[in-house]
């Protein structure tokens, strides 16, 4: 089976699996999903003409794993702790991802956020080797060709961005590449999708920041972004190009600005298996963070009042999955909406104000708040929690340190416990710091960060502090809409992810927000097998292989095809 015009995939008699490269010696060291360094067996160095190119010592994959944890642990920051796994990975992508697998609690901070905020600022800075596709304003009339040169030939998963809204650090041009990186690192280390099956891409259509057209070390094209026609045009023409190259392909839409984000999710989901991680991730992350916090007050997601601040894709999104939920216990569409107040930089929304289309279905009714005492026509955050008496607070804003000691103390008198997730990424972008929120409730407020933050001690009591990751819904959403086939990635089986998150954390880790980090794995098999059987459900799976399989059968299905890390034993080529 080819999967890349670099090798094929052959099984032996036995059905086991083995490479047959067309590239031999120097050339085949260079190609990271081929290329096993020391680790090439002395048959292999003889056979592939790599003799006199290795140390004589063949190595085991663990003992290249101690040699390069060594040397990535001597890094002085973070950043350069990236550079150096991200150097890895163009270098050994079997290596990188068993070293990923084995410290995923300690390096996902590393490799995605928080960390990956600042690579994404100095990508053309610290720029070293050409990952992934690329697609600009100067190539996209001939974007056909461009993709026929992909040695990939069968790429199942897509994740494009345009770097419109890159995490709460907004437009950052051509440097969004490394969201696409990262979030594929995650697919595969934590979702099962194999490398040879994903590529990154970069929808480069402009910046707005002078200050990175005038840089000479910046790599993106210099003028101003495509909007309007112009910029679906653009789209269109990648999606069309797409569908012809790869028609198997499931697209995540990752960083686009809230101005396209609707647009662009709804244009293409349904002539393009496609979801928009910012907007469905984060909602079904967060649903099911708040799922999982009612059940520690041992209440219902019904009986609580949900103030969002932040109305972008994200906060939306989050609107979006919380007002399904909570229609799911009983509420009509109208209750729902009354119990969930979303919050932009103007205020409350509310009907009859002056706001973009997407945000209108979240619109309170003026007569909702009559009576209320406020100093102005748009509640603010602190007028709207005491007013509502709000008991779920979610962060949104990319605002840093805007849930402020009123604003948390106004939650605790709410409620005896109230739950607090400042959601934003990166740090700095984060509404408030765990530790101060323990301390202004006492202890007794429930929380999830957007990202990691150690226990925080209180009154001799170490706090969990959970992490709101998208990493826990994406991997496993889209291995299961790959595995199934799925036509479409419906609502309902986002949804479903979002439930089956907080399944699993109340099964495996009672008495937290969200599972482990190093659960990771785990969390996306399940959430992938739960997806699939919704899939099949609403008539949407298109692989034959799932036809009569029960739940057990389908779990077994993923674990099977679940990419390990391991090395592929080596053939000359015919």
């Amino acid at each position: 089976m080819s999967v890349s015009r670099y090798y094929d995939v052959v099984r032996d008699r036995n059905g086991k699996r083995y490479l047959e490269p067309v590239v031999e010696g120097f050339s085949l060291l260079r190609l990271p999903l081929l290329n096993k360094g020391t680790a090439f067996t002395r048959e292999e160095r003889v056979e592939l003409g790599l003799e006199g190119l290795l140390p004589p010592h063949v190595a085991t994959l663990e003992e290249q794993k101690e040699r390069v944890y060594r040397r990535y642990r001597v890094q002085t920051s973070d950043l350069e702790k990236h550079i150096f796994l991200r150097t890895l990975q163009d270098r050994n992508e079997v290596l990188f991802y068993s070293l990923f697998a084995d410290h995923m609690e300690e390096m996902l901070p590393i490799l995605y956020t928080p960390t990956v905020g600042e690579a994404v600022r100095k990508f053309s800075e610290i720029y070293l080797y050409p990952r992934g596709f690329t697609v600009s304003t100067f190539d996209i009339d001939r974007v056909e060709e461009t993709l026929d040169n992909v040695p990939l030939e069968e790429v199942r998963l897509i994740v494009a961005t345009d770097s419109s809204a890159i995490l709460g650090i907004g437009d950052q041009g051509f440097g969004g590449m490394a969201i696409s990186i990262g979030k594929l690192s995650i697919y595969t280390a934590a979702g099962g999708v194999g490398p040879d099956k994903t590529l990154p891409v970069e929808l480069d259509v402009g910046t707005n920041r002078q200050d990175l057209t005038s840089d000479p070390l910046y790599l993106g094209v210099r003028h101003k972004r495509l909007t309007g026609e112009a910029y679906f045009r653009f789209l269109d023409k990648f999606v069309e190009g797409v569908k012809k190259r790869y028609p198997k392909a499931l697209v995540q839409w990752e960083d686009f600005s809230k101005d396209s984000a609707f647009a662009v999710l709804e244009r293409y989901r349904r002539s393009l298996p496609s979801f928009n991680d910012d907007i469905q991730g984060t909602g079904a992350v967060a649903l099911a963070g708040v799922l999982s916090a009612c059940g520690l007050k041992g209440e219902r997601l019904r009986d609580q009042t949900i103030v969002v601040y932040g109305a972008g894709a994200g906060g939306i999104g989050v609107a979006w999955a919380l007002q399904q939920g909570l229609m799911r216990e009983g509420l009509s569409k109208e209750e729902a909406v009354s119990r969930l107040l979303v919050l932009d930089s103007k205020g409350l929304l509310i009907s009859g104000r002056n706001m973009e289309a997407y945000k209108r279905a979240y619109a309170q009714d003026p007569a909702r708040i009559t009576g209320w005492e406020t100093e102005r026509t748009e509640p603010g955050l602190l007028e709207t929690i005491q007013n509502s008496q709000a008991t779920v607070l979610v962060g949104l804003s990319g605002q840093g340190a805007s849930f402020t000691e009123p604003v948390v103390r106004a939650m605790l008198a709410n409620c005896e416990r109230p739950v607090i997730f400042p959601l934003s990424n990166p740090t700095s972008a984060c509404e408030a710091l765990p530790d101060d929120l323990i301390h202004w409730t006492q202890g007794k407020a429930i929380i999830a960060s957007g990202s990691p933050f150690q226990p925080v001690g209180y009154m001799g009591r170490l706090h969990p502090v959970g992490q709101g990751n998208n990493a826990f819904v994406f991997p496993g959403l889209g291995f299961g809409a790959l595995l199934s086939r799925a036509r479409e990635v419906s609502d309902a089986m986002v949804l479903e992810a979002a439930y089956a998150l907080a399944e699993y954390t109340r099964d495996h880790a009672p008495g937290l927000v969200y599972p482990p980090i190093r659960e990771l794995t785990e969390v996306s098999r399940y959430i992938a097998a739960r997806v699939i059987q919704k899939a099949m459900a609403e008539g949407l799976a298109q692989e034959e292989r799932l036809n009569g399989l029960d739940a057990s059968a389908i779990a077994s299905y993923v674990k099977e095809r679940f990419w390990q890390p391991h090395y592929l034993p080596f053939r000359p080529a015919k």
